[in-house]
């Protein structure tokens, strides 16, 4: 430790926990970073109590406010400059595409509004690495082009509670038990235009036994959370992530090819 520190923007939608490790990983220097800034999009979030407390600025954009307001009257909606609605759609595998075309039209332009007003809040704030830490919105290819504004260069890191590509979506903790699975655990990854399908960084994993509950398998895959997302994070700083695309051979003429994460 002890290189130069990056800067990092947190975005978060709850407690804040994985927030409270990386600001506790910055205070004891377990990582060169310092975080800049915290948003969230709810106003009632208690991890903003954890970054005022360390004297970290914060934000909110208020999602909910933002869809209601659409929902009342859609055509008087102003949409920020750069929204093509095409161009998301045809990058985006967040939602199928068979969804009803107006429901399609609805949830991207109410996402491009908020998180415009994300964007504009964070601008305030220079940052190296956005860290979702919670934060229970999923990004549009117009959020994630405005960050990751150099191609090949992936600047939003997220961390997920199952062993991707099993269990994407809000619950994968609760997915894993209800599979049956005897091993869970965390991933962290880039992020990219489909749910939580980015390249992965890192990933832990922990035995469960079958006296196990929802609430313990939560509680050991915290516990890893902790440790693996601001060793991810360090990586980062250190410079020694890079996305490359990797093909790969499946045998009678067919291949594959997917980018994954190099750690030097």
């Amino acid at each position: 430790m002890g290189g130069k520190k990056i800067r990092i923007g947190a975005l978060i939608s709850g407690g804040g926990t994985n927030l409270q490790a990386i600001i506790d990983a910055c205070v004891q220097n377990k990582i060169d970073a310092r975080i800049v800034f915290v948003g969230t999009d709810n106003p009632d979030a208690k991890g903003l109590a954890r970054a005022e407390k360390a004297n970290i600025p914060t934000f909110v954009t208020d999602y909910s406010s933002i869809i209601k307001e659409y929902g009342e009257n859609p055509d008087a909606a102003i949409l920020p400059e750069g929204f093509e609605l095409a161009d998301i759609m045809q990058k985006q595998f967040l939602i199928s595409q068979d969804t009803e075309p107006e429901k399609l039209k609805a949830f991207f332009e109410t996402r491009a509004i908020a998180e415009r007003s994300l964007l504009d809040a964070m601008n305030q704030y220079p940052f190296d690495l956005l860290v979702l830490a919670g934060f229970m919105r999923n990004l549009t290819p117009y959020f994630i082009d405005e960050i990751n504004d150099e191609p090949g260069r992936y600047r939003i890191m997220n961390i997920h509670p199952a062993l991707l590509p099993a269990f994407p979506g809000t619950d994968g903790y609760g997915d894993t038990l209800r599979y049956g699975c005897r091993v869970g655990g965390c991933t962290v990854h880039f992020i990219d235009y489909g749910e939580d399908s980015g390249p992965i960084i890192g990933q832990k994993s922990f035995p469960i036994s079958d006296t196990d509950t929802k609430e313990s398998v939560i509680r050991k895959g915290l516990h890893l959370e902790w440790q693996l997302y601001p060793e991810s994070i360090q990586k980062f700083a250190e410079g020694r992530l890079s996305v490359v695309e990797k093909n790969y051979d499946l045998g009678n003429s067919k291949s594959f090819s997917r980018k994954i994460v190099v750690c030097s």
